[in-house]
């Protein structure tokens, strides 16, 4: 009878991608296998882990498992990228090698795409949890609220616009299921980076498609040190001018495309934030004369920004007392 159900069922592609993460690899891949719906295959894409998690892998000895190691480290976009092109599914997820996907995630999330075929995906909330995968419940209401989801009811959104890409209610990297057919994996370019989930979005949101919303936490997300939003704050400066560099590149797509032009103010003020940003980021890699024109870009359209202003300021500082002041302008 499971067999059966199981031939039922649609193929699901889960995308694990991994880089010297062994022990979260080990809870992640668990959480794949541990679903409920069981017609799936695993792709776990290694990019170029100092330690070899192979043999983490082979311990699982589940045939569903698929394990790709590159030679060389091919940047987390690349490496992302190749489990979604290797993607035989009708549909596919990404599971991040830092997070858990609650057993039943699959189960609730496939049915409303597969009674529907005008659905592009169907995404749920989240659980935060911290490095020892103990679930931080303020940070999880916190985390629900500030991206809107306590204000969304179950069911289908379309078109989803504000959702995606004002409110970014949508984890596309963490807590949803996609329709594989309908989004070539081909053309995300390269300059998105680390923004590569919120380019995805605006994909599925410029499709035509509708979106399914279940209410409920299937997931748990890592909240942790070596998090990209961790390292792309105050810690590092270099993770900070890459995601800068990203958001400027995304904002400006969005801003552009005249699908989107209601949001048009929205994106702008996001991209003259990110211009400032990589300004104050290049300031404190004591690249001044670099971070001068994005500062002044910023204030040429946004003439009175106390952030910009204090930052384009700064640069005209001495460096010895600059270096003192640059923790302000973060």
């Amino acid at each position: 009878m499971l067999l059966h159900q199981e031939c039922q069922q649609p193929l699901v592609s889960v995308v694990i991608p991994t880089y010297n993460r062994p022990d979260y690899l080990k809870q992640a891949i668990a959480s794949a296998i541990k679903q409920t719906y069981q017609n799936i295959e695993i792709i776990i894409s290694d990019n170029c882990s100092s330690e070899n998690p192979q043999a983490i892998v082979a311990s699982f000895g589940d045939s569903r498992i698929q394990f790709w190691q590159h030679q060389q480290n091919m940047g987390m976009l690349a490496n992302q990228q190749y489990g979604f092109k290797m993607a035989q599914g009708k549909y596919v997820a990404s599971l991040h090698d830092d997070d858990i996907w609650n057993e039943d995630f699959l189960a609730k999330l496939v049915p409303p795409l597969e009674a529907n075929s005008d659905l592009i995906l169907a995404f749920c909330d989240q659980y935060i949890i911290d490095a020892n995968s103990i679930i931080n419940h303020a940070g999880t209401e916190e985390n629900t609220r500030g991206y809107k989801r306590d204000k969304l009811a179950k069911g289908i959104y379309q078109p989803f616009s504000k959702i995606g890409l004002i409110d970014k209610s949508i984890p596309t990297a963490a807590s949803c299921v996609i329709r594989n057919n309908l989004v070539d994996w081909y053309s995300i370019p390269s300059e998105v980076g680390g923004m590569w989930d919120l380019y995805l979005t605006y994909l599925f949101c410029i499709s035509g498609y509708g979106a399914y919303y279940c209410p409920e936490r299937l997931t748990r997300y890592r909240a942790h040190e070596q998090t990209d939003t961790m390292l792309s704050g105050s810690r590092d400066v270099q993770a900070k001018i890459r995601k800068a560099k990203s958001e400027m590149f995304c904002y400006q797509v969005f801003m552009e495309d005249p699908r989107l032009q209601e949001f048009r103010t929205h994106f702008q003020q996001k991209w003259l934030e990110a211009n400032t940003t990589l300004g104050i980021g290049l300031l404190r890699s004591e690249q001044i004369a670099a971070a001068r024109p994005y500062f002044l870009q910023a204030l040429n359209q946004q003439k009175f920004n106390v952030r910009t202003m204090a930052a384009l300021s700064l640069s005209f500082t001495p460096r010895f007392l600059a270096s003192k002041l640059i923790g302000v302008s973060k």
